[in-house]
């Protein structure tokens, strides 16, 4: 391992490369763009190819062309861009293609505040796009993790065929660290998507799936197999070719819920969290990214008070983990959910424990300055009280 100064958007490029991205196109926006410069300048040195967009929306059509031809392939942005590229992050997500998303949030609304930070998209990561799509999202919390998620989130995408957003944030973006990283990332493992095992003329498409839960081989568009993509949220069964007829109702229905059942089959394979003294908390702290940070300092200062705090932090944010909170709170009294925003994450938590009689409160800050520990403890005495 080499010790390295980093940013944490060039940890994000990093790890997108030690994960074998070679294609990468972007258009820049603070505070996302030091991604964007870092593979302008990485791309050529490891085979790839960096191209500036004219703007999200065709950053987004040019990685799924790239992951067409089997080239694993990534774009970054952050607020107003993020919400340009819905309609094309949903396209993906149905035409089951593999590519990573990385967010680096800022402070909203609209345009909102391009040089500050914020935890304003936990929903938007979810159900942003149009449709009933499914997500994967993964958050940082440090710039060592920025890399090793990154890492992750290419891996996912892969093994899902499905696009993986990385829920980054300004301050964690924008943020210097030392960081372990290896000295060859040869040595990292890394994930290849479902390819034919079959013959071209034995192939029968990129969506024979036949049970609700099946990943089907995709086939690299010039390799000689018949590989369409489609778009439109219809499973081809057995199969089946929606250039000939178009897609039945019970298609349509088979492929919607197959799009959301090959990810929670394989749930726990990707939910990622971390739990912190929970076993006998009577309060729990339940933060995501950067604010997690601020929680386990407070659970440190809370246990030297007496009081039984634990931390869990959320890593997966989605497919939410409904049953780690569960468990992680079987003893809590309460729990404090300390986040960038106006509540998106306690919502959450809210609905996971939902009638067992615990009390979930925030900490809630919109102005970009990150929640303080003393700020997580005056609201446990509060709640404790």
């Amino acid at each position: 391992m080499t010790k390295r100064l980093l940013l944490g958007n060039d940890a994000f490029g990093e790890g997108l490369i030690a994960a074998g991205v070679r294609f990468y196109a972007g258009y820049p926006i603070t505070p996302a763009t030091e991604i964007a410069e870092a593979m302008s300048r990485r791309m050529p040195e490891v085979g790839g190819t960096y191209v500036q967009m004219e703007d999200e929306l065709g950053s987004m059509g040019a990685i799924m062309g790239a992951s067409a031809t089997g080239v694993k392939s990534a774009t970054a942005s952050a607020g107003p861009g993020m919400a340009l590229m819905q309609n094309e992050l949903g396209q993906a997500i149905v035409a089951e293609v593999p590519l990573v998303v990385i967010n680096v949030q800022r402070a909203g609304p609209g345009i909102g505040n391009a040089t500050r930070s914020g935890q304003m998209e936990i929903m938007q990561s979810r159900y942003g796009s149009n449709g009933e799509v499914p997500a994967v999202v993964l958050a940082p919390s440090t710039v060592e993790e920025a890399f090793w998620l990154t890492v992750k989130a290419v891996n996912f995408s892969e093994m899902l065929r499905t696009v993986v957003i990385v829920l980054g944030e300004g301050m964690l973006g924008l943020q210097r660290a030392v960081v372990d990283l290896p000295d060859d990332y040869d040595e990292i493992k890394v994930v290849d998507r479902p390819r034919p095992t079959v013959g071209p003329d034995e192939f029968l498409g990129n969506y024979n799936a036949s049970e609700i839960s099946d990943i089907p081989p995709i086939a690299d568009f010039g390799s000689g197999y018949k590989s369409v993509l489609s778009s439109v949220g219809i499973s081809r069964r057995y199969g089946g070719d929606i250039s000939v007829l178009g897609p039945t109702l019970h298609d349509q229905d088979f492929t919607i819920r197959r799009l959301h059942q090959k990810i929670l089959d394989r749930r726990e394979a990707i939910t990622l969290f971390e739990r912190h003294m929970t076993d006998d908390a009577e309060i729990v702290y339940i933060a995501v990214g950067t604010q997690a940070l601020s929680a386990i300092g407070a659970m440190h200062e809370a246990r030297e008070r007496g009081i039984k705090a634990g931390v869990l932090r959320l890593i997966t944010v989605w497919p939410f983990p409904d049953e780690i909170v569960r468990d992680c709170c079987r003893k809590a009294r309460a729990v404090v959910v300390p986040e960038m925003n106006l509540g998106q994450v306690r919502l959450l938590v809210g609905h996971a424990l939902a009638n067992t009689g615990i009390k979930v409160v925030g900490v809630n800050r919109v102005d970009s300055f990150t929640i303080t520990p003393a700020e997580i403890l005056e609201k446990t005495a509060e709640v404790l009280s």
